[in-house]
């Protein structure tokens, strides 16, 4: 099968979203490991003040992940699917978490402005046409300073990673969502982590992006080697620098 893209992607998600919390609530360490990469941002005082953008919010994980490690920021969630972001704006929120429907590469179009003081990005590049490009609208809507995490299947290389990935792809996820009607889109999840970037590739194009400070984290468990929570900083400029 092809890669499924832009339109034909989230048309996908809108079908899976109604068993989208189902499926992942199976996965072990899924909130957990969300959790530990927005810990992995780094920002101070509870997120008081600091503005955060949740980039490819689904059904909610990651804000809920954010909203646990920064209960006092302001978050705006962003996903491309309607289905998605309905099951997400239906859940329980305080103030201060706002969503917005959006495609990665129209979020000028649909009013969603920086500066951010961080973005936050859950299983988002593999699934854009242009991750480059998508990195460059999201250093722009950063503030000097500002912080990028993302969390992501990215393959750390060797043959075993390949190996567990895709025995737990088949083995479990495959059937569990061709029950519920969703066999090409976990399909598509198969092979969008087999040909996205290893997981030194993706750090090297954020450094490409112009991002500093970057480093790539392993996460836990049966994702070691297979998920890696991903940490860089928009640059400040020489003036904020004192230089």
């Amino acid at each position: 099968m092809t890669l499924l893209r832009d339109e034909d992607l989230a048309a996908a998600f809108d079908h899976a979203a109604r068993g989208y919390d189902a499926l992942v609530a199976a996965n072990p360490g899924y909130h957990a490991h969300l959790r530990r990469s927005a810990r992995r941002l780094g920002l101070p005082r509870r997120g008081g003040g600091l503005r955060v953008l949740d980039l490819g919010c689904g059904t909610g994980a990651s804000t809920a992940a954010l909203r646990t490690v920064l209960p006092d920021a302001r978050i705006v969630a962003v996903d491309a699917s309607a289905g998605m972001l309905e099951r997400a704006a239906a859940k329980s929120w305080p103030d201060g978490v706002t969503f917005v429907r959006a495609p990665a590469e129209g979020l000028a179009e649909a009013g969603v402005e920086g500066p951010f003081d961080a973005v936050f990005a859950a299983y988002l590049f593999r699934n854009v046409s242009d991750p480059d490009a998508v990195l460059a609208t999201v250093r722009g809507l950063l503030a000097p300073g500002g912080r990028l995490g993302v969390h992501e299947y990215t393959l750390g290389g060797r043959r075993v990673d390949r190996a567990v990935w895709t025995l737990v792809c088949r083995g479990v996820v495959q059937p569990a969502a061709a029950a519920l009607g969703d066999a090409g889109l976990y399909r598509h999840l198969w092979r969008s982590v087999v040909e996205f970037d290893t997981a030194d590739r993706f750090a090297g194009r954020l450094r490409a992006a112009d991002f500093e400070a970057v480093r790539a984290l392993p996460l836990p468990g049966w994702q070691t080697g297979i998920t890696h929570t991903f940490v860089g900083r928009r640059p400040r400029t020489e003036s904020e620098d004192g230089r």
